[in-house]
């Protein structure tokens, strides 16, 4: 894989605007969604929202680390007044996130960022527990 460290700081900026949009996403969604076969998504949903905040914490230190500056733009966020439809919004969001973090991942080994790669496998665990989580809803 041939990556440059300018490019790979320009992914993890992409990479930090889709946390933030994540974690805007989550919150929405947490406050209205309805029914009652969503009640325990919901307070999950919020769980989700903080854990996206952190990943965005951690991708801009790192970003800050290897001498880029942290982005605070935000990527586009999904919104719906359908229940269902806003978990497949956040189940999409989640399979786009592994996908990133798996790319991400093979660009900080080929740079020997080894700290970096690290933190995105911290990242990318928790993005495949938010999937579980919302693919369990959305299958019933």
């Amino acid at each position: 894989m041939k990556i440059t460290k300018k490019q790979l700081l320009k992914n993890l900026n992409k990479d930090i605007e889709w946390e933030y949009a994540a974690a805007v996403q989550y919150v929405q969604h947490a406050a209205v969604i309805t029914g009652a076969k969503y009640e325990s998504i919901q307070k999950e949903l919020l769980v989700h929202a903080s854990e996206e905040l952190q990943h965005a914490i951690m991708l801009s230190e790192q970003v800050d680390y290897l001498g880029g500056t942290p982005t605070a733009k935000v990527e586009k966020v999904e919104t719906s007044r359908v229940s269902l439809q806003m978990l497949k919004q956040d189940l999409k969001g989640e399979r786009q996130a592994i996908k990133s973090y798996k790319s991400r991942i093979g660009e900080a080994e080929a740079l020997k960022e080894y700290g970096l790669r690290r933190v995105l496998e911290d990242i990318l665990i928790q993005e495949e527990e938010h999937e579980r989580d919302i693919k369990t809803v959305t299958e019933d």
